[in-house]
């Protein structure tokens, strides 16, 4: 890539006081305006938009940014493994070392075992970047001869399957402002208070409240959510949300609550759904009693629920992805979009379609891809789910996997920390010839890695970055600092080991030049915005949107010439797709499936706790886990019910032991009535740190996750069971 060095003009703005505008490209559901003060090339403060309405506003980990930029244990410079994976144990070496010896293992690796034994993790570390994240290895690669690919969504596949099968598409929302609208608000496993969920989620709640919509949530802890907004909680047990969805649409249908004109003009196949529904399939009615017995919610309260829900036209039922995110999670999705159709909600003002949710602006895909950096064809095509790679690695072709991988190449993601079952996944280090990571600080993936390259961070490089989810603005985020210490971009590292791996066309360049052309490219950006100077110049660009977007409102006024993006041009209840596949564990319709690790299962007479985790205001994942202001916000702790914790002998503040037959960690507890009996629930993203017996001292909750997905895909981290120990002591 040609010379990237700020301008002239860039560099002396730094020697004043200066306001920089920028954002946050991470996997936070926020992507917000930064507004980053700079004092002598130093951040010295970082604020957020206080322009015109609708402001974007940042969240307290953006606004704690500097810490993470300034933070001491930051990576400085390239490191060389010296003793055994994970250990710690690293000497500096020079850039020009570090590459030469990752381009010689990628060369020797191709050789001799071909392209396919190389495996790369490319995740959402700033994947709301159009030219800095994880397209530039891949791009690399790709031109090098290809390489093992992952696929699955750890956040919302279940979500999005369900949405394609039944939709067409993932854009099922209606945009935030239209929640003026409902009568009724259902938050189903949805946190907005805690987790963002895109711009404004909060602001738009707290006005539809006001003006006197109905707030429930269900959940299986009184959320945050809940809290602030919510007028009735309705716990529930993890993984039984589609059983309480199907005794919903059982009362609706019984008491003749339904949109029939709605299901006889936009559906088709509710009469199978409605036949699985009254027990002519299977002879078991799907009654609010049957899904008492399953959810552990009260009968009464799913009548009263369903009821509401088919009375309070226009109403908004918000599927959070959390109840996707379990063994059979795309069951819970799917049965949401009936209950939606039944009641006619979708396509109109207040409504909502139970869906993925994205809404078509800031935020749009042309052919499965999102514009950014062109990564060329990759002919290795067999991928591997995010759930199974370390037995791909430890098994290789002989255990039916597509490669026998030697060589991980990690940028943009800490799958060691995130992907589900760690200890096994430190076994599969250990097997790989070679591992290189690029990071910013010592995670638990860069502890066992053989060279780790230190990257910058976003305020160190120019980028646009698109809303999250969605959102009516985009942002060019500016360089507000050089780069710091030894540190580079993905991109500029990739530019240096392809001359390297004798790759000549893989970029001709400059960092503005790229920018130009993804802006170009961008046909939402470039429509939406009339000139990229201008944009780039003035950083932020929020587009005038008069009224809220109803997605599906074209469908509905005109079904003739709008059909639905499905096969059959309606919402599909029941999926030939799916019917195709004659698969049970994927029906046609939705169907209540029981769960491997419900409480119902055997291995709660040894683990009779159900394990849920959930994101954490302090925390983008495993992003920010070492940042001091943010860890004073709310401790790391598990939650537990008072009356488990008195059965155990458990108090407030005590450290305890949380283990299953796949590992341990130790952790400080919570005890409180704010979640329900036998479920308990462990922040993700916290950095795991093993003791020498093994012991997860840092409190990573995937240690304890069995490494399986649902039959769509799904990532299973709502769907695990646990024991708690009383009173464990520290070392």
């Amino acid at each position: 890539m040609k010379d990237s060095n700020n301008s002239t003009k860039e560099k002396q703005s730094k020697l004043r006081n200066d306001i920089v505008t920028s954002s946050c490209p991470h996997d936070c559901g926020g992507r917000c305006v930064l507004n980053v003060h700079v004092h002598e090339g130093k951040i010295v403060r970082i604020e957020s938009d206080n322009g015109e309405e609708p402001q974007i506003r940042a969240c307290l980990r953006g606004r704690a940014y500097r810490q993470r930029v300034y933070a001491p244990d930051r990576l400085k410079f390239p490191l060389k493994r010296q003793g055994t994976r994970g250990d710690g144990r690293f000497k500096r070496i020079s850039w020009h070392e570090a590459l030469d010896i990752i381009a010689s293992k990628l060369k020797r690796i191709k050789e001799k075992y071909g392209s396919s034994a190389i495996l790369y993790i490319g995740y959402a570390g700033s994947i709301g970047c159009l030219l800095h994240n994880k397209r530039a290895v891949a791009r690399l690669l790709n031109i090098f001869g290809g390489f093992t690919a992952t696929w699955g969504s750890a956040s919302a596949e279940g979500s999005h399957f369900s949405s394609k099968i039944t939709y067409g598409t993932s854009y099922t929302g209606n945009s935030r402002d239209d929640l003026i609208n409902s009568r009724l608000i259902i938050l189903w496993g949805f946190n907005p208070a805690a987790t963002i969920q895109t711009l404004n989620t909060n602001l738009n709640i707290s006005k539809a409240k006001e003006k006197g919509a109905k707030i429930i949530s269900v959940d299986p802890r009184f959320t945050d959510s809940a809290a602030t907004f919510a007028h009735k909680w309705i716990p529930i047990k993890p993984g039984t949300d589609v059983a309480m969805l199907l005794a919903m649409a059982y009362v609706i249908i019984n008491e003749h609550l339904l949109d029939q004109k709605f299901l006889d003009t936009y559906t088709i196949g509710f009469d199978r759904f409605k036949e699985y529904i009254l027990g002519s399939e299977d002879g078991i009615i799907k009654t609010p009693e049957w899904a008492e017995a399953i959810t552990g919610v009260a009968a009464i309260n799913i009548e009263d629920l369903a009821r509401e829900y088919a009375n309070s036209k226009p109403a908004a039922l918000k599927m959070g992805f959390a109840p996707g995110r379990t063994a059979y999670g795309e069951q819970a999705h799917r049965a949401a979009a009936v209950l939606a159709a039944m009641t006619g909600n979708i396509g109109i003002k207040g409504g909502n379609a139970a869906g993925h949710g994205w809404v078509p602006i800031g935020f749009i895909q042309r052919n499965g891809q999102f514009p950014g950096l062109p990564e060329g064809n990759n002919p290795i095509k067999e991928k591997i789910h995010i759930s199974k790679l370390w037995d791909a690695v430890l098994k290789g072709r002989a255990g039916g996997y597509p490669a026998d991988i030697k060589l991980l190449y990690v940028t943009n993601a800490n799958p060691l920390n995130q992907f589900p079952n760690i200890n096994k996944g430190v076994r599969a280090f250990n097997k790989l010839n070679f591992i290189v990571t690029h990071e910013q600080f010592m995670t638990a993936t860069a502890r066992y890695s053989d060279i780790v390259l230190p990257i910058n961070t976003h305020l160190e490089r120019n980028d646009i970055i698109r809303p999250w989810g969605f959102g009516a603005y985009y942002i060019y985020q500016k360089r507000v600092i050089d780069s710091l210490y030894e540190s580079k971009s993905d991109l500029d590292i990739c530019c240096e080991l392809a001359t390297r791996l004798g790759i000549d066309n893989y970029s001709d360049k400059s960092e503005d030049e790229w920018l130009r052309e993804l802006f170009r490219l961008s046909e939402d950006i470039s429509r939406d915005v009339s000139n990229y100077d201008t944009f780039r110049e003035k950083g932020l660009h929020k587009i005038k949107v008069d009224k809220p977007i109803i997605t599906f409102q074209r469908q509905i006024k005109d079904p003739e010439n709008h059909p639905f993006p499905t096969p059959s041009g309606k919402i599909e209840i029941y999926s030939q797709q799916l019917a195709n596949l004659n698969n049970p564990r994927l029906p046609p319709i939705p169907k209540y499936i029981k769960p491997w690790e419900g409480s119902n299962d055997t291995l709660a007479n040894k683990y009779p706790l159900q394990l849920i985790t959930t994101h954490f205001r302090s925390r983008t994942h495993s992003i920010f886990d070492n940042i001091k202001w943010l860890k004073q916000v709310e401790p790391h702790a598990i939650w537990i019910n008072v009356a488990d914790a008195k059965e155990r002998g458990i108090k407030n503040g005590d450290s305890v032991l949380v283990f299953n037959d796949r590992g341990s960690l130790t952790i400080r507890v919570k005890v409180t009535e704010r979640i329900m009996p036998s479920v308990v629930c462990i922040p993700e993203g916290a950095w795991f740190k093993p003791n020498k017996q093994g012991v997860d001292k840092g409190g990573s909750p995937n240690i304890l996750f069995k490494d399986e997905h649902s039959p769509c895909g799904a990532f299973c981290s709502n769907t695990c069971l646990v024991q708690v120990a009383e009173h464990f002591q520290e070392e």
